[in-house]
């Protein structure tokens, strides 16, 4: 029987074992009769319950039963008594039964209890509540009945309650724990079985263990230690207590817990590797399928910049899905890698077998994304570089089909710069194209079958054509532009000839016209004497064969002009602005030079005859100078001063004059001394003759 069976009864106090003892060590069972009406099945019940706490040890010392008739009837007691009878005749030594002051006749019931002493097997007797200590000891005995213990109804059943709730949870856990732990040694030779014992206890262990210290701690403690009244309090006999039964299913309980925990951490292990087992399969099972599946669709390279992109992106979304599994990978490797530093024995060989198996197919399928990566992002930078080729050779093609006109040999000689450097670029790219071609080739010849799990000999051959095709298309366009290069490379140093030629052209058409300036300006001296003379002719004919050159070097450059706009087929200036100079001042120049020659010659002759008048005057006095002599001096002289007087008419009716006026007019002065002196020694001459030919006899007159 339990105490919640019966709570309202018992809270009633019908009955209660106080924990006093008399002095045989039975104890004391007290029954608090009082005026109303007593129940006696409820009684009854509060007994049973009461006398079912002690241990047979206990029981067999006997009970010491007070019954308080003080507020009761005779009859009332009288049934109580006989009702001890029935209940616990065996264990009952003594009842005494408490008594009014006033009522009952001593003989009446001393009498009838005497009478029935021996069917009843107890003795009775009547005693007021003051003699009672004759038989009890005051400190056995509860304040009501004037002793000192100390005894608080509610407790004890509140203790009871607790004490009661303990042990079925206590018992219920304990039959699981056996049970559990059976099982475990069942299922170690039985696998079959350990999904059947799988089931955890329905209470918390912990908890548990902590409820029956409290209880044991609550029983244990002396709750009034005299701080009221100074009455010290004892507490009952420890079976009435239940202290050792409590300490006993502790002991029980812990033994059974710590058995029940070896077994949980078995079981646990064995869980987790289940767990962890399944998870690796999970783990292999997908990257063996969907994954390489995948896998095995992710092929190609793609033919351009945005296919490539978009198969890196569609690889990356692969990827992603992978790595998910790769970092439960990182998990199981973790937990694999713990269990088998405290792993058993026994568990050494499924432990390594499989996290090598893990990491066998995790690493492949890594190797094979981390691959298939870098083939992605070599084809990517493949086509990139594909593509800025076709873009500079679109601009050289571009810039070679363009037209160029002849404009300045600095533009012709930056373009032709730029073209060049076009063309390094060009060759530099596709060398670039090709080291990256090659490159993707090798990862192609190097991607086995074991890649994507199946051949994929065709796939790689399309994806060679393609690369092969790239390279060869970039080759001929290369070539191709190369080829126009070197035309527009010729046609272009043709126009910087071109251009030379005329600028030369030109040059030489202002050198020329220097030349013609400095004729007229500076080469105006006539000479003091035949010598001096002679000099300025040899001066002028130099003068005149390196104008003639400077003619010549402009002819035959404005003569490779036409050549070359004929080879260029194009138009050039020189033949309408350059030539028709240079004729025009060659003309000029001719036309002046002549003009200077013939004063040249003209002075010379003068000089000459001079000279030779002079000379003969002074070497020869008794001589005479020929009259034809002074004639032609005379007559050169004033010839070549009338020429120094008359200005250059040059063939298009411009004129021009040599040097400046003062120069003319001192060189004119200079002709006409000499004109003077020679019309001197003519006069000399002639007063000479006279004079002879009066000092000749008359008769020589007439020869004279």
């Amino acid at each position: 029987m339990e105490a919640t069976a019966i709570l309202p009864v018992l809270k009633k106090k019908l009955a209660f074992l106080s924990g006093g003892k008399d002095r045989r060590s039975g104890l004391i069972l007290t029954i608090p009769l009082c005026s109303e009406q007593t129940n006696m099945d409820e009684l009854s019940a509060t007994l049973d319950y009461l006398l079912s706490i002690p241990s047979e040890k206990c029981k067999a010392r006997g009970f010491t039963v007070i019954v308080d008739g003080r507020k009761s009837q005779w009859n009332v007691v009288k049934t109580v008594v006989l009702m001890l009878q029935n209940v616990i005749p065996a264990e009952v030594s003594l009842v005494c039964v408490l008594k009014p002051d006033e009522f009952w006749d001593k003989k009446v019931t001393h009498f009838c209890f005497w009478k029935e002493k021996d069917r009843l097997g107890f003795e009775v007797i009547l005693v007021s509540a003051n003699k009672l200590t004759r038989y009890i000891e005051p400190c056995q005995l509860t304040e009501e009945f004037g002793g000192s213990l100390v005894y608080d109804h509610m407790d004890w059943v509140n203790k009871r309650l607790c004490f009661e709730s303990f042990h079925e949870k206590k018992r219920s856990l304990l039959g699981e724990f056996i049970t559990t732990n059976m099982n475990k040694k069942g299922s170690q030779t039985h696998p079959d079985r350990a999904s059947q014992s799988d089931s955890l206890p329905r209470f918390d262990e912990r908890c548990l263990l902590n409820l029956g210290h409290e209880l044991l701690s609550e029983l244990q403690q002396r709750r009034f230690n005299g701080s009221e009244g100074g009455v010290s309090w004892s507490p009952m006999d420890d079976e009435l207590l239940a202290q050792p039964q409590v300490v006993k299913l502790l002991d029980s309980l812990r033994e059974q817990y710590t058995r029940y925990q070896e077994v949980c951490r078995q079981r646990s292990k064995r869980t987790q590797l289940e767990e962890i087992q399944q998870k690796v399969m999970q783990v292999v099972n997908w990257l063996e399928g969907p994954g390489s599946e995948q896998l095995k669709t992710q092929w190609g390279i793609g033919d351009s910049i945005r296919a490539s992109q978009a198969l890196q992106q569609k690889h990356e979304e692969i990827e992603s899905q992978h790595s998910e599994w790769f970092a439960v990978y990182v998990e199981l490797n973790q937990q694999l890698a713990a269990l088998l530093n405290a792993g058993d024995e026994e568990d050494l060989t499924e432990l390594k077998s499989l996290q090598q198996q893990l990491s066998d197919v995790c690493y492949r399928h890594a190797s094979q994304l981390e691959f298939r990566q870098n083939l992605l992002q070599t084809a990517l930078e493949f086509h990139g570089i594909a593509q800025d080729l076709s873009q500079q050779l679109d601009g050289l093609l571009g810039m070679l089909c363009a037209d160029t006109a002849p404009t300045d040999g600095a533009t012709i000689q930056q373009t032709l710069k730029l073209l060049e450097e076009k063309l390094k670029s060009v060759d530099i790219t596709l060398q670039s194209l090709r080291e990256k071609g090659q490159a993707l080739l090798e990862q192609i010849s190097t991607q086995a079958s074991w890649a994507y799990g199946k051949d994929v000999s065709a796939e790689n051959k399309e994806n060679v054509d393609h690369i092969q095709g790239v390279m060869d298309d970039m080759q001929l366009r290369k070539q191709r532009c190369e080829d126009m290069v070197d035309v527009r490379r010729l046609k272009m140093l043709q126009m910087v000839q071109l251009l030379k030629c005329e600028e030369d052209a030109t040059q030489a058409v202002e050198w020329l016209s220097e030349l013609l300036d400095a004729l007229l300006k500076t080469h105006v001296r006539l000479g003091d004497d035949v010598s001096e003379v002679k000099i300025l002719l040899e001066k002028h004919k130099k003068f005149v064969d390196v104008a003639q050159s400077t003619y010549d070097y402009g002819r035959q450059l404005l003569q490779a002009t036409v050549v070359l706009c004929q080879s260029l087929r194009c138009t050039t200036r020189s033949s309408g602005d350059t030539l028709p100079r240079l004729n025009r001042v060659w003309k000029q120049f001719t036309v002046t030079s002549e003009e200077r020659l013939h004063r040249l010659e003209m002075a010379h002759s003068f000089h000459a005859a001079a000279e030779k008048i002079f000379k003969e005057s002074t070497e020869q006095p008794e001589t005479l100078v020929s009259i034809e002599v002074f004639d032609e001096a005379e007559g050169t002289g004033r010839s070549l001063l009338d020429r120094l007087t008359i200005p250059v008419i040059y063939p298009d009716g411009t004129e021009q004059y040599f040097g400046s006026p003062s120069d003319m007019a001192s060189t004119a002065e200079h002709i006409r001394e000499k004109i003077k002196s020679i019309s001197l020694k003519r006069q000399q001459q002639h007063e000479k003759i006279q004079q002879q030919q009066k000092e000749q006899p008359a008769t020589s007159s007439p020869d004279s």
